[in-house]
């Protein structure tokens, strides 16, 4: 018997697919969806309309994106992983063509009921196209040079795109991603030795190639990393914003000082409080508690996450689910990260919680592809 003739025998059809729904992956991304909810409300200063209501169609779209993505069977999605792809690094060409600009960025494209932004929803294609592709390909060629040089193209070439927007931050999320999900698919360590040793000379051409008619990012963003290695250069300068932001998080003690009673955020304080530095509002106003509370949901998320992976058995959909929870770990790790000083500030918003539509309803459509091979899977 074919995969597909057991895949489709001993799979549920029909409405009984909703009894086989992996629902701690609902109720937690809820959970997480319904604090960042709270804060927007608090960093809009107590005004639903500002970003706590778009966010709410975001969320409510995004969660009936979910449910459609997790019903159609995962052999549909394999299918489909090509078209995907292709589509996105399309939309992405598009961008570099006639994107809408903003903040010195061009990396939407305005499709008048909403500003999409292609570089979020190749996160999820990517994992797709990967996860197919090994899925494919027997497991004794997976480390051979040949077939580990297509998954890198698959990798480079949409990343080459995004960091043209510029989007440093998108642009270490897919290479870091991919790389991830090829070693879950048994590709050799030697190959990623082999990456971090040009990754640690991509990083000495950067520095070297500052001041340079060859410079290869942005002069704000060698601000960054200048900010980032002492903030207390200039406090009062490219320091700033990781400055308050430290001040945020520690003024919030044990507690917090309460639902909207953060200073630093409703005194304008923090830069981008309601994208890239939420998570200081929420530190400040609940607390060691407060942020403990979110990173356990986090965490609870990816546990789930590998549990359902474990459970699979069929190499896609392991794929696809580790890849999803690789995907989401490194959205909120880099983000904290970022926002407490450990890393760079990168421009990474904080998942299901910072506001954005394209974030939050591509990320509840990757869910869904999770839930589909949850499904979906032999029994």
């Amino acid at each position: 018997m074919s995969y597909l003739e057991f895949n489709t025998k001993y799979t549920p059809t029909g409405w009984r697919k909703i009894l086989y729904v992996n629902w701690p992956l609902v109720i937690l991304p809820c959970a997480v969806a319904g604090m960042g909810l709270l804060m927007l409300f608090s960093v809009a200063g107590g005004n639903y309309s500002t970003w706590a209501m778009p966010q709410t169609r975001h969320f409510i779209l995004g969660l009936i994106a979910m449910f459609t993505v997790a019903f159609v069977p995962s052999w549909f999605w394999r299918n489909m992983s090509i078209v995907g792809y292709l589509g996105t690094m399309g939309l992405l060409l598009v961008v570099e063509v006639a994107g809408d600009a903003r903040g010195g960025a061009q990396r939407w494209i305005d499709l008048g009921f909403m500003r999409l932004q292609p570089s979020e929803l190749m996160k999820v294609t990517l994992v797709l196209i990967l996860a197919a592709y090994y899925d494919w390909l027997p497991i004794h060629k997976t480390s051979r040079p040949l077939w580990v040089a297509l998954p890198i193209a698959l990798i480079i070439l949409p990343t080459l795109l995004v960091l043209k927007q510029p989007d440093l931050g998108t642009s270490l999320l897919l290479v870091a991603g991919g790389g991830l999900l090829m070693f879950l698919a048994g590709v050799h360590w030697a190959y990623f030795g082999t990456v971090i040793a040009a990754g640690a000379g991509t990083i000495w051409a950067v520095l070297a190639s500052r001041g340079t008619d060859w410079q290869l990012i942005k002069d704000y963003q060698f601000t960054r990393i200048d900010t980032f290695l002492d903030p207390s250069s200039d406090p009062l300068g490219s320091g700033y914003h990781i400055t308050q932001a430290k001040i945020a998080m520690g003024s919030g003690g044990w507690a917090g000082k309460g639902y909207m009673q953060g200073t630093q955020s409703r005194l304008n304080f923090l830069p981008e409080k309601q994208t890239d530095f939420i998570f200081n509002t929420l530190a400040e106003e609940f607390g060691f508690v407060g942020s403990i509370s979110l990173l356990s949901l986090y965490v609870l998320i990816i546990i789930f996450c590998i549990i359902s992976g474990l459970q699979q058995k069929d190499r896609f959909g392991q794929l696809i689910t580790f890849g999803m929870g690789v995907t989401f770990f490194l959205f909120f790790a880099v983000n904290m990260s970022m926002v407490m000083g450990l890393a760079p500030v990168v421009g990474v918003p904080l998942p299901l919680v910072s506001y954005g539509g394209s974030a939050m309803m591509i990320l509840m459509a990757g869910f869904g592809l999770l839930q589909s091979a949850h499904i979906h899977r032999p029994r």
